[in-house]
């Protein structure tokens, strides 16, 4: 297994992520995204409106190489941060069109990213001091 169950519900809680691709004169692109994580083949497929026509879904065609990150923060007080990165390849991919959470019809074109290197923190632990906790870095 790819992910651990600590950290699929994570992925499967979160409704934002954030996807960094290479663009083809080799500057970096970091978009905010919409995902879901498909059990079936362990991958990340980030899905969204005209997604066929973002520099993005462009951009897998020159690199695959991209990285992916679900963040959040539950406390500031004291300050506790949750973090889920992904490294890893994409391919562009086709899925039946459905509706999006606002009604509009997503593009069948989607980019489904596949893990090699993982770096959980703080997900699984929200009891020890925050500055003691360790990161769960992996490659698989």
């Amino acid at each position: 297994m790819t992910f651990k169950p600590h950290e699929i519900a994570y992925l499967n809680e979160a409704d934002l992520g954030r996807l960094a691709t290479v663009q083809p004169d080799g500057t970096l692109q970091n978009s905010p995204v919409g995902f879901s994580y498909n059990e079936q083949l362990g991958t990340i497929d980030v899905a969204g409106y005209r997604m066929s026509h973002s520099q993005k879904y462009r951009n897998i065609a020159h690199n695959n190489r991209v990285a992916f990150v679900v963040d959040d923060i539950t406390s500031r007080d004291p300050w506790r941060v949750r973090c889920l990165e992904i490294r890893g390849t994409a391919e562009q991919a086709q899925v039946p069109v459905t509706t999006g959470k606002g009604g509009d019809e997503l593009d069948s074109a989607i980019i489904r990213i596949t893990p090699q290197r993982i770096i959980s923190f703080g997900i699984d632990d929200q009891e020890s001091e925050p500055h003691q906790l360790v990161p769960d870095i992996r490659s698989v």
